[in-house]
């Protein structure tokens, strides 16, 4: 590929051989439930109001909304660690800046699609990023395919993990958001909104690191420690996430980062030139406390654990192949990182 287009995106390889088999996911919203799992608990004091949320098809953002309305705020005054599924029961926190006055009862809140299951003052506004990750339990529904060809993928899942691409919502309708960054760098379109020059850098970013990442499916390395390598406190290797600073990595790493960034050089120059500094994402996605058991002969369940801003989508890729009910809905911001 050139920088000439980036519309559709690239049928990424896959580490393990294809099963074969398909499934329907989020068939129901109860399908895919969500729990995100907290840096720490609220501690009892503080100017921040924590409320703890269930939600049934309502993405992040409008239950933000809707607390601000409900306590009487600006929509600013509500933060939140990370955004979640709407096909989906999530539940997660967020913070209220109530510094004075009364502390309201938000769990008394009725609507529909989300509920206030409790609340606690903290000293800390929640910002993106404060979790410790998000535990799955996903039900696919229609299974078809070789059983054991299933169970195979899933074994090798549990033991040695998944490549850690990030999700296809990452990158918008059918790439749309990378194609749209890459016009914005080539100054070939003016982005004046923060929002969306935002969402396409960080479709551009994460479409570089997937190509590294493919790069080293296709050889065999993905999840091998290659010379040059730069590691992670876990001891896994990293791959690139671009910006401006000197390629850490040496060696024969370096070569295959920087044959990736000459292919997509008005990618990464413009990365480099927006002013987003270098940083590093792990290669490999272990998912903690995988189980899995058949409901039916064509529905299977499956839980897991994995840390922050690594996608559930990439351990169910590396199983089988799975579609979504059609929904006709407006664009939602892609999870943060």
């Amino acid at each position: 590929m050139t920088d000439a287009t980036y519309t559709p995106l690239p049928a990424w390889p896959r580490a393990y051989p294809p099963s074969g088999a398909s499934a329907l996911l989020k068939a129901l919203n109860e399908d895919f439930v969500v729990t995100e799992l907290p840096l720490q608990p609220p501690a009892g004091e503080g100017e921040h109001l924590w409320v703890d949320v269930e939600k049934n098809g309502a993405n992040t953002a409008y239950v933000a909304q809707q607390l601000a309305e409900a306590a009487g705020l600006q929509e600013w005054d509500v933060g939140y660690a990370g955004l979640k599924d709407r096909y989906a029961v999530t539940r997660q926190w967020f913070s209220l800046y109530l510094p004075k006055g009364e502390t309201p009862d938000l769990t008394r809140l009725q609507h529909p699609e989300f509920k206030v299951l409790g609340q606690g003052r903290h000293v800390k506004k929640l910002r993106r990023g404060d979790l410790l990750g998000n535990h799955f339990r996903i039900v696919l529904r229609e299974v078809a395919g070789d059983r054991g060809a299933i169970e195979a993928n899933l074994q090798a899942v549990a033991s040695q993990g998944v490549p850690n691409y990030f999700g296809a919502q990452r990158f918008g309708f059918d790439g749309g958001n990378v194609e749209q960054g890459r016009l914005m760098l080539a100054r070939e379109i003016r982005v004046r909104n923060p929002k969306k020059k935002g969402l396409y850098l960080s479709a551009v970013r994460s479409f570089v690191f997937n190509e590294v990442l493919a790069l080293r499916i296709q050889q065999g390395l993905w999840g091998r420690t290659l010379p040059g390598d730069v590691m992670d406190e876990a001891g896994r290797p990293t791959g690139p996430l671009w910006g401006r600073g000197r390629v850490s990595t040496t060696d024969q790493a370096q070569a295959l980062e920087n044959g990736v960034a000459e292919r997509h050089a008005v990618l990464c120059d413009g990365m480099e030139h927006a002013g987003l500094d270098q940083e590093r994402r792990a290669l490999v996605a272990r998912p903690a406390d995988m189980a899995w058991r058949w409901l039916q002969a064509d529905q299977l369940q499956l839980s897991f654990s994995l840390p922050a801003g690594q996608y559930a989508t990439s351990v169910l890729n590396e199983i089988l192949q799975t579609t979504e009910p059609e929904r006709h809905t407006e664009e939602e911001p892609a999870p943060v990182e």
